[in-house]
């Protein structure tokens, strides 16, 4: 599983879903899905959703290892 920290760094930079949205060009819908894990984003989108925060793409999203059973 992907994480993120999106929302974090949102309320941080004082943005709302639809400022992050507009700003990366997709829904603001979009946007909640991501931050809920209902959407993993493509690769592409993660490195510009990272250029918008200016940070490094590790810096908003980190893999999670599942753990086993």
């Amino acid at each position: 599983m992907i994480e993120n920290c999106i929302k974090v760094l949102r309320a941080e930079m004082k943005w709302t879903q639809a400022d992050l949205a507009e700003r990366v060009g997709i829904s603001r819908q979009a946007v909640i899905s991501i931050e809920k894990y209902k959407y993993t984003p493509s690769l592409e989108l993660d490195f510009q959703i990272a250029a918008v925060f200016d940070r490094d793409i590790n810096q908003v999203f980190t893999m999670k290892k599942e753990e086993k059973e």
